[in-house]
């Protein structure tokens, strides 16, 4: 018998719909490698700078206090290389932790406040600021800062909204601005305090809180501040105000050192008297290289490098403002906008109190003056920026072809 064919039944494959050109956001989170490292290149890039500036403008301070002119800069690279292992530890750590924490920081931090006060506080200079650890200082003002930015955006991401009610938001916020800026009027520092009240103000002003609300807050600030300078057993800071609006009127007094940064700036010109020849630093202007750096920077390198300065922390707070905008979270993005409002804030107080716009009070130039403290809390916040970066979620488009 002939073999019957096999026959087969080809069965026709579905035809797939074809894929359409889409455009969306998808959100991804970040790997672990990833982050904005362009802000870590201005922050180090502000960090060497610093170095330098505070090697030049130090110079005749050091040997006029240790015999060596370089006791500022070994100190200084010292504080540099602590922050860098700070920056890291904080660039690591989960920043959703620190929202875990921050009622923990924040007793810690009143505690320190308190502690300044008390025997364990050292004076110097009349002010009684920092506490011996022996090995070294610390300034638990300069601790304060960071701890009320984590608790501030911990307090209002808990409840989206209570920042514009009176009870949970405003009053509370209140107190919490007039203990931490009591205590730390009391060591006196004036400047810190003002800074901190700053950030919490601008922190519920960026969570949303009323116009009529801010002007009510800046206005009592502002009734505060005069009470404070011209209420009694304040003197020295009606002084201050005083010599602030002539300052060449008592250049032999409160007016010296504000009179001494304008010469410096005035002899800079737009490009300088070059690196390391300034004459203002040759013990005119006392302690160049802290408070008062931005001076012998403008004598040094001119307007135009105090431009480019200016440019560095533009850029730098740019940063900060991306990531709090691009935030996972609402306490990242009021954790981010804290710090970025910390760094722009100082910024903006130092410049004015250099040039003779505001009454001289001491406020750092951030990651540029002297000071492991104020070094170490800019490292470290900038270790917490890069964090938040790490685990942003970035809109990306995604567009796939028509195969």
């Amino acid at each position: 018998m002939p073999k019957r064919k096999r026959t087969t039944v080809k069965t026709e494959k579905k035809a797939r719909p074809a894929k359409r050109r889409s455009t969306k956001y998808r959100f991804k989170k970040t790997d672990l490698g990833s982050g904005d490292f362009v802000l870590v290149i201005i922050m180090y890039a502000l960090v060497i700078f610093g170095i330098v500036m505070v090697f030049s403008s130090s110079y005749y301070s050091a040997i006029n206090a240790g015999g060596t002119p370089y006791t500022y800069l070994i100190k200084d690279m010292f504080f540099a290389v602590t922050g860098t292992g700070l920056f890291l530890l904080m660039a690591l750590i989960d920043y959703r932790e620190l929202r875990k924490a921050a009622k923990i920081f924040m007793i810690i931090a009143v505690l320190l406040l308190v502690a300044v006060l008390t025997p364990l506080g050292v004076t110097i200079q009349g002010a009684q600021r920092w506490i011996s650890l022996g090995f070294t200082t610390i300034m638990p003002g300069e601790i304060a800062k960071i701890c009320v930015v984590i608790f501030v955006a911990y307090y209002l991401s808990e409840k989206p909204g209570r920042v514009n009610s009176i009870k949970d938001g405003i009053i509370p916020m209140l107190l919490l601005a007039g203990v931490v800026g009591g205590l730390i009027m009391k060591q006196p520092n004036m400047s810190t305090a003002i800074t901190i009240v700053g950030i919490i103000v601008m922190m519920m002003f960026v969570d949303g809180l009323y116009w009529r609300y801010l002007g009510g807050l800046i206005g009592l600030g502002a009734a505060g501040s005069l009470m404070l300078i011209f209420m009694s057993g304040s003197e020295y800071r009606l002084n201050r105000v005083v010599s602030f609006t002539d300052p060449f009127a008592q250049m032999s007094g409160n007016g010296y050192q504000v009179v001494q940064s304008l010469f410096a700036l005035g002899s800079g010109g737009m490009f300088g008297v070059g690196l390391g020849n300034s004459i203002q630093k040759s013990l005119y202007l006392p302690e160049p290289q802290n408070d008062f750096i931005l001076a012998i920077i403008g004598e040094e390198l001119g307007y135009l490098g105090i431009i480019l300065l200016m440019t560095a922390y533009i850029f730098l707070i740019w940063r900060g403002i991306l990531i709090a905008m691009h935030a996972p979270d609402r306490f990242g993005m009021l954790l981010a906008s804290g710090i970025t409002l910390m760094i722009g804030i100082q910024v903006m107080m130092n410049i004015a109190v250099v040039t003779s716009s505001m009454p001289p009070t001491g406020v750092t130039l951030p990651f540029v003056s002297y000071g492991g403290n104020a070094l170490w809390l800019f490292m470290g916040s900038a270790g917490i920026l890069l964090n938040i970066s790490r685990h942003t979620s970035i809109p990306k488009v995604e567009a796939q072809e028509v195969k």
